[in-house]
């Protein structure tokens, strides 16, 4: 049986709530884990649900070295960085 151990609980990332506080929105909060007994990691993403004027939600994955996109729309698709979002929200 695969056990797992929280290494890290994620917080709310700031700038996103300060830009969410016109809207309705639950935050899930995220986790780091790794698997006992191995050295692999599993991240569960802080996920913002945002339910008025309109309905999405918003992965918040940790930076990695790869991308500086560390935000994902579930409805569209993409990645977006923090800039990107701040302006997609503005048009509701």
């Amino acid at each position: 049986m695969i056990e797992f151990k929280v290494i890290e609980n994620l917080k709310p990332n700031k700038d996103l709530t300060d830009i969410l506080k016109d809207f309705k929105y639950k935050v899930k909060l995220g986790q780091i884990k790794t698997i006992i007994h191995t050295n692999l990691k599993v991240i569960t993403p802080t996920e913002y649900q945002i339910t008025y004027p309109t309905t999405f939600t918003i992965l918040e994955y940790k930076v990695n070295e790869i991308s500086n996109k560390q935000f994902y729309i579930k409805e569209h698709n993409q990645k977006y960085n923090i800039k990107e979002i701040a302006h997609f929200l503005k048009k509701f």
